[in-house]
């Protein structure tokens, strides 16, 4: 059952959708109003590569993150092989920043995103990155249909609303990554995911933890977010499972276990080693560490000012890590259980202990 203070938007019946709509186009393009103050939406991507690197794509209409005042920019994060990490951050006016309601298109000076998508078919998007160092000129080709928990808008009391749609779990993705004077072919794995809400987020969250499997034939997708008591500290919890490329599983109503803490002096916060995940009859996934690929104080990409505001004032000590995990998933459907091995890219944010 949602909290007191929080409204879901699941469909039904429960935490969960009897069936999972396919997203229309007009559902990636921009929602908010840039002018109204206050409201925050971001395009996200992500791709790990063949040869090993990771590439994480920010383009905001306006940024949510502390210090940046939602203004409109476009961010790119490298993790290479060798765990060497360049994140760059590109602020922009907001007349260098469109957006179309109707589709996803959206241009942020010389950076862009853009989607196609024929009758029947999965979306194609070109997502390209302009930087002085750092850049990309890469293409995701959906494999799965795209999905929203429930409405995928959910009410958090008085404070306000937030939004969450995936236009795709799973892509496949090729292109080119630009890292200083070299120019990397590239091809691998993608993941695209949409947000718009119109209140400070971490405002009321104490950790928040997701993750996708991609196997031969399943994609997962899941988040836990335990809100702090702000919102009567609500966990809300969303997990989709896509069989080929229809989505068959879209739910709130599954186990979550966290064990076998360690403590982590880097991101100064401790993560599970084991992550478990249980749909009785119809689905379970068992996540076991295998190296950690990033840990981070968050508070150290902040000025001084906005670190002692964020600790001393807000009590926040924001953590970060990218994990890579070996996953077992067994699929129990139609009276036939399915079991599939492999590895899988999982993260956590906590701002305060994620015990």
């Amino acid at each position: 059952m949602d909290g007191p203070l929080v409204k879901e938007g699941w469909t039904g019946p429960g935490r969960r959708d009897a069936v999972a709509m396919p997203l229309g186009p007009e559902e990636d393009g921009i929602h908010i109003d840039t002018r109204r103050k206050g409201t925050f939406e971001w395009w996200y991507f992500d791709a790990h590569m063949e040869t090993g690197q990771t590439i994480v794509v920010f383009f905001y209409a306006a940024n949510p993150n502390p210090g940046s005042g939602g203004k409109p920019g476009v961010e790119i994060v490298l993790l290479r092989p060798d765990g060497r990490r360049t994140q760059r951050l590109v602020p922009c006016s907001r007349s260098q920043f469109s957006a179309s309601g109707t589709r996803a298109d959206v241009k942020i000076g010389e950076n862009y995103l853009t989607a196609k998508q024929s009758p029947g078919g999965l979306p194609v998007y070109e997502v390209r990155v302009k930087g002085q160092d750092l850049g990309c000129n890469l293409t995701f080709r959906a494999l799965v249909n795209g999905w929203k928990p429930g409405t995928g808008v959910s009410q958090f009391g008085k404070k306000g609303t937030f939004a969450w749609v995936v236009p795709f779990a799973r892509a496949a993705v090729e292109g080119t990554i630009a890292d200083g004077e070299s120019v990397l072919q590239v091809r691998g794995v993608g993941y695209h995911d949409h947000n718009w809400l119109d209140f400070p987020f971490q405002s009321i969250i104490d950790y928040w933890m997701w993750g996708r499997i991609y196997s031969r034939r399943y994609t997962a997708s899941y988040a836990f977010i335990q809100c702090n008591d702000k919102v009567g500290n609500h966990a809300v919890k969303v997990l989709m499972m896509a069989d080929g490329r229809d989505v068959v599983l879209s739910t709130g109503e599954f186990e979550f276990g966290k064990e076998n803490y360690e403590y982590d002096p880097r991101a100064k916060h401790s993560y599970p080693r084991r992550i478990t995940i249980s749909v009785p009859d119809e689905l379970e996934i068992d996540l076991s560490l295998r190296k950690i690929l990033e840990a981070q104080d968050m508070l150290e990409n902040l000025s001084l000012p906005l670190r002692l505001i964020a600790r001393y004032l807000l009590r926040l000590r924001p953590g970060y890590f990218r994990l890579e995990s070996d996953f077992e998933i067994s699929v129990s459907r139609n009276g036939v259980i399915n079991k599939e091995e492999g590895t899988a890219l999982h993260e956590m944010v906590l701002f305060r202990s994620g015990r």
